[in-house]
């Protein structure tokens, strides 16, 4: 079997949405969110593992209702710099705003990145949700949901021109002919676009491993068609078998449609697997977790995230779902929206909205060693992923997967047993980005 799986790690911290109380835990160091040391043990016993890549989230805005992670924790370009000069293959996706960053600061920075890891970064694209950041950037409103993707758009070519500046071969540093820089090959990008006007170059060439990596999380109809567009790996939620498959089939569908090779597209559902000796213990240690977290007024908090940053507790919760503006639902994200409408139509109040979209339900990734690696091959073969982004409560739980599951799948032949090459891309199977300006020879046969 050539297809292999691919997993990428990201860490909690002390605890983001669906683990609030993972700070409390004993094991759990306080300062784990902001303590470089915790990101670099993280990302090196990933890659002792073997994954992919290790991913850092990241917002932009907070207030006090906020997860523990989310209230006190590293930028993520800073963080990952720290990381890249303690490990050698594992690759570094930050997340980024599209929507609160300019293009030639970001990509010169992601670059950067590029540069210290020596191949290794990768960007995901995101734009924002969290419809307050406005107020952290001189804005009174947050972008529009169109505004927001089709700056997305135009912020990745304008980053892509921009890694193109220097072609491949640009620096002789031909000492004796005294020629640094071939000015032939220093090329200016002089965008100008609905959202963007960017003269260039960049001040830095390309890496070895010719551009990061795109990645893309978005699920709504303007996500795929985003991430069909521009996405060389996706982060996608993983709710169901089906639901996951009918995303895979449908993005790579749009990419094809669009001329693109599907192939060259990595999708990594979420996975938060719970591996215990036996399944009974995996999912009682599943059940546990879950009541570890459930606590109303934080679900509460949390669910107003998806209305950007919402405010619940005016409402009274055993009243009718309240009846909120099509601005304020489809601001932050199209899922408040879906949600508006599936409460008017069930006839929910505000409580029982918040209680329905946070029950307990085991992952689909929960059980002894054998059990999650047959259900990650039932998924990898059904076409619902190319690998996992996974998460884990605990250190101890990494370790645990590292130990039992990998193994079980690398003898399966699923997944690696040793690293393909020393860049993201070369991990992932993706192609290295030809550089737009290189010289193309005509080969003639004579």
């Amino acid at each position: 079997m050539t297809r292999k799986l691919h997993f990428g790690l990201h860490p909690y911290g002390v605890g983001g949405p669906g683990s609030d109380g993972l700070w409390k835990d004993p094991r759990v160091a306080k300062n784990a969110s902001v303590d470089i040391k915790y990101y670099i043990a993280q990302a090196k016993l990933a890659e002792s593992g073997l994954f992919d890549a290790f991913f850092i989230v990241d917002s932009q805005f907070i207030n006090a209702s906020y997860p523990a992670h989310y209230l006190n924790r590293l930028e993520p370009l800073t963080l990952l710099s720290a990381v890249a000069t303690h490990t050698t293959n594992i690759g570094l996706v930050v997340t980024a705003s599209s929507t609160y960053n300019s293009p030639f600061n970001l990509a010169r920075r992601v670059a950067s990145l590029d540069h210290i890891s020596d191949g290794r970064a990768g960007w995901n694209v995101v734009t924002s949700f969290d419809s307050q950041v406005s107020k952290n950037f001189g804005l009174d409103e947050h972008l529009d949901y169109a505004t927001r993707y089709g700056r997305a758009l135009e912020f990745v070519e304008v980053a892509r021109g921009l890694w193109d500046s220097y072609e491949d071969d640009a620096f002789p540093a031909d000492v004796e002919r005294g020629v640094f820089l071939d000015p032939g090959k220093l090329h200016a990008l002089n965008h100008v676009g609905e959202h963007f006007k960017v003269a260039g170059p960049l001040n830095l060439a390309r890496s070895k491993q010719g551009q990061p990596v795109i990645f893309q999380s978005g699920v709504s109809e303007d996500g795929r068609n985003l991430a069909a567009q521009i996405a060389e790996g996706i982060f996608s939620p993983g709710e169901s078998l089906e639901s996951s498959r009918e995303h895979y089939a449908d993005v790579k569908r749009r990419a094809a449609a669009l001329g693109r090779n599907p192939d060259d597209i990595v999708i990594l559902p979420n996975g938060s697997p719970v591996v215990a000796s036996t399944d009974e213990k995996a999912y009682a240690r599943s059940r546990e977790v879950y009541e570890e977290d459930n606590d109303f007024n934080r679900k509460l908090a949390f669910f107003g995230r998806t209305f950007g940053a919402y405010d619940f507790t005016q409402h009274d919760l055993d009243a009718p779902f309240p009846a909120l503006s099509a601005d304020l639902s489809e601001r932050g994200g199209r899922r408040g929206a879906d949600l508006v409408q599936q409460a008017a139509e069930k006839g929910w109040t505000l409580r029982q909205t918040v209680e329905a979209t946070s029950q307990y339900k085991p992952g689909p990734f929960v059980g002894s060693p054998q059990t999650v690696a047959d259900s990650i091959q039932t998924w990898f073969e059904a076409g619902a992923l190319d690998g996992l982004n996974l998460a884990f409560r605990l250190t101890e739980d990494l370790e645990n997967f590292i130990g039992t599951v990998v193994p079980i799948l690398q003898q399966r032949g699923l997944f690696r047993t040793e690293y393909e090459a020393d860049t993201l891309r070369g991990n992932l199977g993706i192609p290295f980005p030809i550089n737009r300006h290189a010289r193309v020879l005509d080969l003639v046969d004579v």
